[in-house]
């Protein structure tokens, strides 16, 4: 067994490893009393402020219940162990299943956009938490993010490799087909991104998003002959998907690195695309260039800015207008804000790599926390 510190960890010697303990612990803390209590979908708002349940949010927060589940699995020795990775991962799919029964709901939506490719006639990237509904309409947010569907997509077929039965029917198996088609023209399909605001401007105008051609990619090359089923399937159950299409998106997402897309030269969604959970680069000068534009360009002392004039939550940003003005970009230039999130991605990153120096306190900037820090605080906060 590996040490930790000087001290051997024995099987025996407790019901679950210290370290288990304190991150489920944490984990509900953080997670569970955000959730509505009058949801039955278990589905996550995004904060006490937005009771809206937004779909790549929602996924994202699941992936760490998701992983101290698996965690829990590969070490359980006791009933009391079993029981909590059972818990543990019978939430996971409570809210995949959630997420899936408000898409179902827009069906129609998802055949129409097959041939329209239009922004109005796409899934929606937020529902009501308690009833599946929508919560704005079609032209009232920029609801055309491939990225987020592409990401439930990947996430859903990794889950069901590891063991989880999510998908229960066949109507559903054919929806997910369907949501295939649905992405997977993402190489030549504008949207507004991982940001909601389409291009730099803001004004409404989607663009081609390396971001989601990466994730569309990855999340195509992992359903690729996968059993919805899992060892209780059959033919009816596997998904397909057509390899000129995930060619297609490998052969743009490497024209276009690391630029994000014609309006920004840089942004720091590509590193969900060139590491961590999309893994969908196989250059490796291609991943490190990007990487390295991403720490140069947009690192600062609290984190990283989400792509260069970036107006959000800055104090010069009108919150009264969904648009900005077409000048206004330059007021808000050397005061964008910056996010202590993108440390996890590098720290994730370092993990996968082994380049440990990348996970070390300080690695990422004056007072960025690292690995160990961030065990023994139990989140990742800015300074």
């Amino acid at each position: 067994m590996a040490e930790r510190k000087g001290a051997r960890y024995h099987p025996g010697a407790a019901s679950e490893p210290a370290l288990f303990g304190r991150s489920r612990g944490g984990l509900l803390g953080q997670l569970y009393p955000q959730e509505n209590p009058d949801s039955p979908l278990g589905l996550l708002p995004a904060s006490c402020d937005h009771q809206d349940a937004w779909v790549r949010d929602n996924v994202y927060s699941i992936l760490a219940v998701w992983g101290l589940g698996l965690a829990y699995r590969k070490n359980a020795d006791r009933d009391e162990d079993k029981a909590k990775a059972y818990e543990l991962e019978q939430s996971v799919v409570k809210l995949m299943r959630g997420l899936l029964q408000c898409m179902m709901r827009q069906v129609d939506k998802v055949e129409d956009f097959k041939y329209s490719q239009s922004p109005k006639d796409c899934l929606h990237a937020k529902y009501n938490t308690c009833t599946c509904a929508t919560v704005v309409g079609d032209d009232q947010w920029g609801h055309l993010q491939l990225d987020a569907t592409s990401l439930y997509l990947l996430m859903l077929a990794q889950m069901t490799a590891s063991g989880l039965h999510i998908i229960h029917s066949l109507d559903e198996v054919s929806f997910i087909q369907n949501l295939v088609f649905y992405i997977e023209a993402a190489y030549k399909t504008a949207d507004f991104g991982i940001w909601e605001r389409g291009d730099k401007t803001n004004q409404g105008i989607t663009e081609l998003n390396a971001s989601s051609v990466g994730m569309a990619k990855a999340a195509l090359e992992a359903l690729d002959e996968l059993d919805l089923f899992g060892a209780k399937g059959s033919p009816q159950s596997v998904i397909h998907v057509l390899p000129d299409e995930v060619q297609h998106c490998q052969s743009i997402l490497r024209s276009m690195l690391p630029r994000a897309s014609t309006s920004k030269e840089i942004d720091a969604s590509l590193l969900s695309v060139i590491s961590y959970p999309a893994f969908a680069v196989e250059d490796t000068e291609v991943v490190e260039k990007t990487k390295e534009e991403i720490i140069v360009k947009l690192q600062g002392r609290y984190g990283c800015c989400r792509f260069l004039r970036d107006g959000y939550r800055t104090p010069k940003e009108d919150p009264s207008r969904l648009y900005y003005e077409p000048a206004e970009l330059k007021l808000f230039e050397n005061i964008e804000c910056e996010w202590p999130l993108f440390w996890t991605y590098l720290i994730i990153d370092g993990l996968f790599s082994g380049n440990m120096e990348q996970v070390e306190p300080g690695s990422h900037g004056h007072g960025a926390p690292g690995l160990e820090q961030w065990s023994q605080q139990g989140a990742l906060e800015p300074h």
